[in-house]
């Protein structure tokens, strides 16, 4: 339970921190800004809740993570539910407090929605949001593993986590808003509703794709550190 509850929250905050500083001061911080909003979240959750649940706040890395053998099916679906609560939660917070301002009006792909096509940002395509997603969350996924495996320095672990999030976000924002994570994704569209919603799909597949490709790759070892070889001079 202490788990869930971590992933609960961990998933609402990067929700509300990522999400409400494109919509509550994406004017003031501009693409910078919102990029390092949704990444020092994952700073502060990695330090705060990564030694109780992992700090996956993402349905992604969980699934990436279950197929790399570091979880199993049961606790990994039992991470999703918490973490689409999560994300529900905090985009819910995030709509209490911007119509509490008497100008708001939902807009298309409102609350920080993921999206792509004509009118979303860089009107990228259909493709260009699909490959960019799946490469994304794939390279995300790389770093988590990566960082998180035996022998790695545990206490930069989510320093590297956030920080490769920020990149992802400076590079992507213009394409989808970025996802590489579906829950994060799921949040804002169930309250914008449209087009949003009608989008998810794709933040639902494409992260869950990448993730898999890089929690296969760490399953087969060609990823993996290998171990130390075991000193026989004693």
């Amino acid at each position: 339970m202490k788990k869930l509850v971590a992933e609960f929250v961990g998933t609402a905050t990067l929700v509300f921190f990522g999400c409400g500083s494109a919509v509550l001061a994406g004017g003031e911080v501009g693409q910078l800004g919102i990029s390092f909003a949704f990444g020092l979240a994952i700073v502060a959750m990695a330090y705060g809740i990564g030694p109780i649940s992992g700090c996956h706040v993402n349905p992604a890395v969980s699934f990436g993570a279950f197929l790399a053998g570091r979880m199993d099916a049961g606790e990994m679906v039992q991470y999703w539910v918490a973490q689409f609560l999560g994300a529900l939660a905090g985009a819910g917070i995030l709509y209490v407090i911007a119509t509490g301002n008497p100008v708001f009006a939902m807009p298309e792909w409102g609350l920080g929605s993921n999206g792509y096509g004509e009118g979303y940002l860089g009107d990228y395509e259909l493709t260009a949001a699909f490959v960019f997603e799946v490469v994304a969350t794939f390279l995300f996924l790389v770093v988590i593993l990566g960082v998180t495996q035996k022998g790695s320095p545990a206490m930069l672990a989510g320093l590297a986590i956030g920080l490769t999030l920020v990149v992802i976000h400076i590079v992507g924002i213009q394409v989808t808003g970025v996802s590489v994570n579906p829950a994060r994704s799921f949040g804002p569209a169930v309250f914008a509703q449209g087009i949003a919603l009608q989008q998810l799909w794709l933040f639902l597949v494409a992260p869950l794709i990448g993730a898999g490709l890089a929690g296969l790759l760490f399953r087969v070892k060609l990823l993996e550190a290998d171990a130390p070889a075991e000193d026989t001079s004693k």
